[in-house]
């Protein structure tokens, strides 16, 4: 299991730095298309974060070795690839990403609790597993793009039925927009581990997100980690820009 956030679900920080605690809550996202920009961003915003995400683009890129370099550096990694296929396919894939280090993995909760709880089995007795985080509905979705797809609810209901799903599953982790944390908060109870994309800083381009809120609000919403990509990779100066969502997360610790 990943190291918790140093600070209760309800706001209240163990640390006495709110910005260092902020600094454990922050995963900043590696989407870029190659190892060497990847491994410069991490060198530019070293000291500043401890979390970095690598998502398809990068993995498809650079393949598995790209995380060893981050690891090395002393960095925890978040491994999005949303897995999604038969169970035991995804049991397979789940073990392999916890022999790379990685200290969370993402896969779909709209895989069924078979897919889930296959993927939760495989990890059981593995020393330092990741944490598995059901990926629930995608922050770049509103209500027109799930109806596409044919289900019928708004966004809300849809993450709140694979939440619950997903518990029933065994899984403790998950990814929401924000506007579906505090939901999700009330669901898992503390111990719940709530990843939430689809932050964006004041000022900050929306780009293809739908569903956002700022740093400040996801987490006094229960948020326990926030994912931050290009509003900091795609900032003149990368560490300035994490420093200023640094001092908007310490504002609701």
């Amino acid at each position: 299991m990943p190291a918790q956030p140093p600070a209760t679900q309800t706001g209240a920080t163990s640390a006495a730095d709110p910005i260092s605690a902020a600094r454990q809550r922050l995963i900043v996202a590696l989407d870029v298309p190659d190892a060497a920009t990847a491994l410069h961003l991490v060198d530019r915003l070293e000291g500043t974060c401890s979390w970095f995400k690598v998502g398809l683009e990068l993995y498809v890129a650079a393949g598995p070795s790209v995380l060893q370099p981050i690891i090395d550096r002393g960095h925890n990694v978040f491994l999005d690839l949303k897995l999604h296929d038969i169970p035991n396919t995804v049991a397979g894939a789940a073990r392999s990403a916890a022999q790379l280090g990685a200290r969370m993995l993402t896969l779909h909760a709209s895989g069924g609790p078979a897919m889930l709880s296959a993927a939760k089995d495989a990890l059981a007795g593995l020393t330092n597993p990741p944490e598995l985080l059901a990926v629930t509905v995608l922050t770049s979705m509103d209500a027109g793009q799930l109806h596409a797809t044919g289900v019928g609810r708004i966004p809300s209901s849809q993450v709140e039925l694979l939440a619950k799903m997903g518990m029933e599953a065994g899984i403790r982790g998950f990814v929401c927009s924000p506007q579906e944390v505090a939901t999700l908060r009330a669901l898992t109870g503390p111990e719940g581990v709530l990843v939430i994309p689809g932050i964006r800083p004041a000022g900050a381009a929306i780009g293809d997100q739908k569903r956002i809120a700022g740093p400040a609000e996801a987490l006094r919403l229960g948020a326990s980690y926030l994912v931050v990509g290009r509003p900091i990779t795609q900032a003149p100066n990368p560490a300035e820009a994490a420093a200023a969502i640094l001092k908007e997360m310490s504002d609701a610790l």
